[in-house]
């Protein structure tokens, strides 16, 4: 039995020698390639803390104190201290979640997996614990260098920094590849002194002889106020040479670092320091991400940041269909428009390869703008790059644009510029759960007055309506698409004047249907399913594809009045999305069909695959056939128009007012 089995909670960590601990982090890596790569997940992240996890457990004593991981995919080590280490469900349906979970532990406290938080997190524990007498609790961030791009950050830490006596110790886990260690015998020696003298400015009595001193020369008039000014100087200039700490003391946050992540001992000793100062503290740890594991460690794109099922001894994906990625037919042609227009440019916050604008960027590198991770600013800079004549496209994962809403409605919508968001992983994403799904962007945007939103079916719907978003230069454009691969080609058998693709008419030739589906995006296989099944038992139907949602077209709210029930098959929630909004435009334009939103449900749903996850909202064939069925029949509500000769199906007697 290896030491790892031995732990069920961080306080077995205490009674292990030095020997001990290098070994169990030798474990903890070992397990971690073994287990991931048999199932996927966010490797390189983890590889890179282990150390720097088992330091902050050994010092301070979750969960009465708190540690909340910023974004979170970083929490595998935590959880295998803390208890669970049966990794052969992870981010599974009903399994361990990829990132932190209340449901599997009091340990656990941040699960919404959006980078740049987890320092406002910070500052309100703390305050709370301040509030409620229990001010002695320590409260510990652990940011990624990559997340403190993030506004949010640094308006968290003026907070923290205002208050002297919070215990707030803020771990930056620097794993970024441009930071180079320097080098060389002098530096040694500089390092080998670092620890003393970080212990030595840590202590309360050098802060209360700083301020004695700071209060003597200040009032020793003008004499005394020069010579306060010159030794600060001084002391700043002789602090910023040996370590980059100005920004973080300037704001008045103790710092200790730079330390070596990977150094358990040295990592233990900051943090100990830290919480002996029992005030904000940052301490600046350096990393590697995927350190331990030499495929990961090669990659150079992101280290294994996330990875599918891969071979543990290459690090080589096992099984890849080789199929077409969503994002992959967006690189591709994003790509080619820049070469046609000078005037687009790209955006994105600091996802470059996953959200495909790396294409572009090796062609055009003067025209990719990498913002970080600042949804914000990405939006407002759009605006003012479109008032200066360039079309900025701006490709984001689709829940991440909830962050940046105010200023899609505010400084784009509302001065018409022309931008076009580009929203990957749209819709049920699987298996990174609730924070990860694309699910409320359709509902969000429907208020933004102007924008105009598509939604392709296949790839190309994808190329044809991404040349057609970026040729509006009067409002913001949306377009849509799921994660993973791209389905097969579904050709349309006509379209309408105002670009609606007409997918099946079901008897051929038909005008007058019993039913009409409305398809949204990559829904248009579910819904000409529906409708085989709807055929064989005598509805009959029509499937459109409006290809832009938004505004809605009135092909679609003519073709309602002739149908006796029209239902909306969407990936996004049912509140506030697309069918209720058709519904909206029926009744102004004074048409009274039935319509059935068929969407999600506004709930969190947990992570599985996103046929499981569809199954578990009612989101299959089968159970949307049945349903219609029962509608057309006038046994479930929203009742079909009644045929001639027919009453109208009732749910009872009116109720007395």
């Amino acid at each position: 039995m290896g030491i790892l089995d031995t732990i069920r909670n961080p306080q077995d960590l205490n009674g292990l020698s030095q020997g001990q601990l290098e070994e169990l982090a030798d474990e903890v890596r070992s397990f971690l390639i073994t287990n991931v790569s048999q199932t996927g997940g966010h490797l390189g992240p983890n590889l890179g803390v282990v150390e720097l996890t088992l330091a902050v457990h050994r010092i301070f004593d979750s969960p009465r104190d708190s540690i909340v991981f910023d974004t979170g995919h970083q929490s595998y080590v935590h959880k295998l201290l803390t208890g669970r280490q049966d990794f052969s469900t992870l981010r599974q349906q009903g399994g361990m979640s990829g990132y932190p979970s209340r449901a599997e532990s009091d340990h656990d406290i941040v699960e919404s997996s959006h980078a740049s938080s987890s320092l406002s997190w910070a500052d309100g524990i703390s305050r709370a614990r301040q509030l409620t007498g229990e001010g002695d609790r320590y409260v510990v961030a652990v940011v990624g260098d990559g997340a403190l791009t993030g506004g949010m950050a640094w308006e968290a830490i003026n907070n923290i920094a205002a208050d002297k006596r919070r215990r707030v110790v803020i771990v930056v886990n620097d794993n970024g590849r441009s930071y180079a260690p320097t080098v060389g015998g002098f530096a040694d020696y500089l390092a080998s002194l670092r620890p003393t003298i970080d212990s030595f400015r840590a202590a309360p009595a050098y802060e209360g002889t700083l301020d004695w001193w700071k209060r003597k020369l200040q009032n020793g008039g003008p004499v005394g106020q020069f010579t306060y000014k010159s030794l600060h100087a001084i002391k700043k200039g002789i602090k910023d040479w040996w370590a980059p700490q100005g920004m973080f003391e300037d704001l008045g946050m103790k710092y200790i670092g730079p330390v070596d992540g990977h150094n358990l001992q040295a990592m233990e000793h900051a943090l100990s320091t830290a919480r002996n100062y029992a005030g904000p503290v940052i301490v600046h740890a350096m990393t590697e991400k995927g350190h331990g594991y030499a495929p990961a460690r090669a990659h150079e794109a992101d280290q294994f940041h996330a990875v599918g099922i891969i071979d543990p001894e290459t690090g080589e994906p096992t099984g890849a269909s080789g199929a077409q990625s969503w994002t992959s037919v967006f690189a591709d042609e994003i790509a080619a428009i820049s070469d046609e227009r000078a005037d687009i440019v790209g955006i994105t916050g600091a996802m470059l390869i996953p959200v495909g604008l790396h294409k572009f960027a090796a062609k055009h590198p003067d025209r990719v703008i990498d913002v970080g991770i600042a949804e914000q600013h990405a939006l407002t800079s759009a605006a003012g790059m479109a008032f200066g004549g360039l079309h900025p496209v701006v490709a984001v994962y689709a829940t991440f644009l909830n962050r940046a809403f105010d200023q899609l409605l505010m400084d784009v919508a509302l001065h018409k510029a022309g931008v076009t968001i580009v929203l990957d992983r749209a819709g049920v994403t699987g298996p990174d759960g609730a924070s990860h799904h694309g699910m409320w962007d359709m509902a969000m945007v429907q208020i933004v007055p102007g924008l105009h939103l598509a939604a392709p079916r296949d790839a190309s719907r994808l190329r044809e309506e991404l040349r057609e978003a970026v040729a509006i230069g009067d409002a913001p454009t949306v377009v849509r698409f799921s994660k993973g691969t791209v389905g097969a080609e579904v050709e349309a058998i006509e379209r309408l004047s105002d670009g609606v693709d007409v997918l099946a008419r079901r008897p051929a030739g038909s005008t007058e249907n019993d039913v009409l589906i409305v398809s949204v995006g990559a829904m248009s296989e579910l819904a000409l399913d529906v409708s085989n099944r709807l055929g064989a038992q005598g509805i009959s139907t029509t499937v459109v594809d409006p290809r832009w949602v938004l505004p809605v077209r009135r092909s679609i709210i003519a073709m309602a009045s002739h149908h006796r029930l029209v239902i909306c098959i969407e990936d996004g929630v049912r509140a506030g999305g697309v069918g209720s909004r058709i519904r909206q435009e029926m009744r102004a334009a004074g048409v009274d069909t039935a319509l059935n939103e068929v969407g999600l449900p506004a709930e969190f749903l947990d992570h599985g695959t996103r046929s499981q996850v569809m199954e578990r909202v009612g989101l299959t064939a089968q159970q949307i056939t049945h349903d219609v069925v029962a509608q057309v029949l006038g046994t479930k509500v929203p009742f079909a128009r009644p045929l001639p000769g027919q009453e109208h199906p009732t749910t009872g007697s009116l109720p007395i007012l």
